[in-house]
């Protein structure tokens, strides 16, 4: 987990804390909205992942989907500007970790989430 919120803070400028929240917001809706095999094998190659997952998950919302996550990480302090590059950041660290195939399928299977990687 370490390796992937160094990343963002260095990518995008944001705090350390605020990097870990979106990070687990994004694994959150992933695990939500994406094939449950193709998620869990990206969770799994990331240290700490399940975790943060579990600590983004419940809530309330109104909104579900791309616009519901985004909701959730403009409340923790994003702008939209900076959840698009966290987004990608993360969708980056990802093909590196499970590789383009199980990536495309993730975004794929997602509506809307293309249009931030």
């Amino acid at each position: 987990m370490d390796e992937l919120i160094d990343r963002l803070t260095a990518s995008t400028g944001i705090d350390r804390d605020v990097a870990a929240k979106a990070v687990g917001i994004i694994l959150d809706f992933l695990k939500k909205e994406g094939p449950a095999d193709k998620v869990q094998a990206l969770i799994d190659k990331i240290p700490g992942g399940e975790a943060a997952a579990q600590a983004a998950g419940g809530g309330f919302s109104l909104m579900g989907g791309v616009m519901g996550a985004g909701t959730k990480l403009m409340a923790a302090g994003l702008s939209m500007g900076q959840v698009q590059a966290v987004t990608k950041e993360i969708i980056a660290y990802g093909r590196e970790k499970v590789g383009d195939e199980a990536i495309g399928e993730i975004v794929g299977a997602i509506p809307g989430l293309s249009q931030f990687t």
